[in-house]
């Protein structure tokens, strides 16, 4: 019997022994193994990578200065078969720190070695370099181990001497010298190119002003032009919906109309049906009883008719009579009225103006009272005049005026009469 053993990728199990002295040995990682109890043995590798810090304190160059490097080594464990099978045949057993040792020390040899052939500036300035040749030196023997240099990079490197400072001084005062003149450089050329911006600035400000201007100006006609064009259209809209509008209202009044015509009809209807039965109720209730009082009071109205006419007949005969009696009598009165006015007539035609002015003499006390007629209210009557002669000469005026209003009035000249004439030729 036996047991199933697994293993992860970053791990190697090595199953060793078997029957009859089998000297097979069996390498799995990252899988499963069969192992016999008592006859097989199990044991296991880590294959994980190992981080190696390398010091070499104190080793001189080429040149006799001496430096203390330290150096960061990524190494694992190879997975070939071969190559695992080396690893297992010097480490298997050990610890992952006897590994690092192990490694540790090779690499430190290797690394004085190298930098005892190269110099302070080849070590400082091309750590790349001085690395990539540590690595492929040191890779075959550690390779031989069944180990891989993942990688192997130089961390620090530094002089007790003030070698190295010495050197940074000088490289620091050549890059300064050969900042300061391409810093002046810098500036002249900015200037330079600084004014030349400028002017390529204000040049490309002018053109682009010239261009906004233009540019704003034919937006501005453009937005005339739309806004006319909306205007137009808005109008156009506003008056095609009043119109619209204006249908709709008539197309509702139409058809409130037109419900208005049947409900007025249904109401006639309601209306004539409810005179039908007013009708036959006022014919039950009212027609048929006044029918018989109707006929009751004809009766009557005939006999007093009858009595009222044959009255009206003889009181129409008294005042026919009377009538004719009266009709006599003015008949009489009219024509002795005429011959009056006849008489009258011929006269005023005899005397001619002589009659007229008789006829405006004797209109004139009632003229003059007619037009007197409101100065009765008047209860006092001032007259302004600071001379008594200048009273008397208005009065005189006021007659002297009287002819010629007359004669407007009535045509009658009244200044023909010897005393007006006198009174007014005196007072002229």
């Amino acid at each position: 019997m036996g047991n199933c053993h697994t293993v992860g990728p970053n791990e190697a199990l090595v199953v060793s022994g078997g029957c009859c002295g089998s000297d097979y040995k069996q390498y799995v990682f990252g899988g499963w193994a069969w192992a016999w109890w008592c006859i097989s043995d199990t044991q296991r590798l880590s294959l994980e990578v190992m981080t190696i810090l390398c010091r070499c304190e104190n080793i001189e160059t080429s040149e006799g200065v001496p430096l203390f490097v330290t150096g960061v080594a990524q190494v694992k464990i190879m997975t070939e078969k071969e190559l695992l099978a080396v690893a297992c045949e010097q480490f298997l057993g050990k610890s992952v720190q006897d590994i690092k040792n192990v490694v540790l020390q090779t690499l430190e040899g290797h690394l004085r070695s190298i930098l005892g052939t190269l110099t302070v500036e080849q070590i400082y300035q091309d750590r790349d370099q001085f690395a990539k040749l540590v690595r492929e030196v040191a890779a075959p023997d550690v390779g031989r181990m069944g180990i891989e240099i993942l990688s192997f990079t130089i961390k620090d490197v530094y002089d007790k001497v003030d070698y190295l400072s010495s050197l940074g001084k000088t490289q620091t005062a050549v890059v300064q010298r050969d900042a300061d003149i391409g810093v002046a450089e810098a500036e002249r050329d900015a200037g330079i190119r600084e004014a030349e911006c400028k002017k390529e600035m204000l040049d490309v400000k002018f053109m682009a002003d010239t261009k906004i201007a233009d540019s704003k100006r034919a937006f501005e006609l453009q937005k005339s032009a739309f806004s006319e064009e909306v205007n137009i259209k808005t109008a156009e809209a506003q008056l095609a919906y009043e119109l619209q509008g204006a249908r709709e209202q008539q197309k509702i009044r139409q058809e409130e109309i037109e419900i208005e015509v049947v409900q007025r009809k249904k109401q006639i209807a309601v209306e004539a049906q409810e005179i039908l039965r007013t009708d036959k109720e006022l014919i039950a209730t009212v027609r048929c009883p006044a029918e018989a009082e109707a006929h009751r009071i004809q009766q009557i109205a005939e006999g007093e008719k009858v009595k009222q006419v044959l009255l009206a007949q003889a009181e129409a005969e008294k005042i026919r009579r009377i009538g004719e009696a009266e009709a006599a009598v003015i008949e009489a009165m009219g024509k002795a009225e005429a011959e009056r006015m006849k008489l009258r007539a011929e006269a005023y035609q005899k005397y001619g103006d002589a009659a007229k002015m008789a006829l405006v003499l004797e209109a004139l006390p009632q003229i003059a009272a007619k037009i007197s007629a409101p100065l009765t209210k008047v209860d006092e009557i001032v007259v302004l005049s600071g001379d008594n002669s200048k009273v008397t000469s208005e009065v005189n005026r006021l007659l002297a005026e009287l002819p010629a209003s007359v004669h407007a009035l009535t045509g009658v000249d009244l200044s023909k009469i010897p005393l007006i004439k006198k009174a007014t030729g005196a007072q002229v």
